[in-house]
C-alpha cells in the first residue's frame, strides 16, 4: 500500500496557501485554484510546507489521504508553473491552426475538424506540433486526449495525432508477391 499521504508538501516560493473551512486555496499573483476536501482530510499549514492527515482509520480514509495530497500538489504546481502537453501531427496534408477560441484541424477527412478551446487552456500551433498548456492538470490532459482521439496514430505509417513522447509500434505491411 502506498504511503504517499505521509509526505509533506513543500510550498513553492511565491505561492500562498490558505485554508477556508474545508477548502484549500493556492494563490500566486492573479492565479488562484482551490481544492474542496469535504472534511475527508485535515491540513496543517506551516510557513513553507503543508502536511495532510487522515480523519479516520479505515481504508477509505487512507485512499482519500493520498488522493488529496496528490490533488493539492497538482494545484500548487499548476498555480506556480502550470502544465503542458505537446501533440505531433504526422501525415501528408495534415495541419492545424488556431482561429480565435477554435482549433481547426485538417486530418484527411472531407471536412475540417473544429475543436473549441475551453477557458483556462492555451493552445499554440507551430508547424506540425500543438502545445496545450493550462493551470489544471486534468483539463490539459483531457483536451489533449480529445484532440488525439480525432485521428489516433495508425501502426503502419504512423499517420495521425500522437503525443510528442509517445512511441508508435510499427507493423510490417503486406509482403510483395512471389
Amino acid at each position: 500500500m502506498s504511503r504517499i499521504g505521509k509526505k509533506a508538501l513543500n510550498i513553492p516560493k511565491g505561492v500562498e496557501l490558505t485554508q477556508n473551512g474545508t477548502i484549500l486555496v493556492a494563490k500566486k499573483g492573479k492565479n488562484s485554484l482551490e481544492l474542496e476536501t469535504y472534511g475527508r482530510v485535515t491540513a496543517q499549514i506551516d510557513s513553507d510546507s503543508v502536511t495532510l492527515s487522515r480523519v479516520g482509520e479505515d481504508k477509505q480514509s487512507s485512499a482519500f489521504w493520498g488522493t488529496y495530497r496528490s490533488l493539492l500538489n497538482n494545484i500548487m504546481i499548476g498555480v506556480d508553473t502550470g502544465f503542458s502537453k505537446t501533440l505531433e501531427i504526422n501525415g501528408v496534408g495534415y495541419r492545424a491552426a488556431v482561429k480565435g477560441k477554435v482549433l481547426e484541424l485538417q486530418l484527411g477527412f472531407s471536412h475540417p475538424v473544429n475543436h473549441d478551446i475551453p477557458d483556462g487552456i492555451d493552445v499554440v500551433v507551430e508547424k506540425n506540433s500543438i502545445k496545450i498548456s493550462g493551470m489544471v492538470k486534468q483539463e490539459v490532459g483531457q483536451v489533449a486526449a480529445e484532440i488525439r482521439a480525432y485521428r489516433p496514430p495508425e501502426p503502419y505509417k504512423g499517420k495521425g495525432v500522437k503525443y510528442s513522447d509517445e512511441h508508435i509500434i510499427r507493423k510490417a505491411g503486406k509482403t510483395a508477391g512471389k
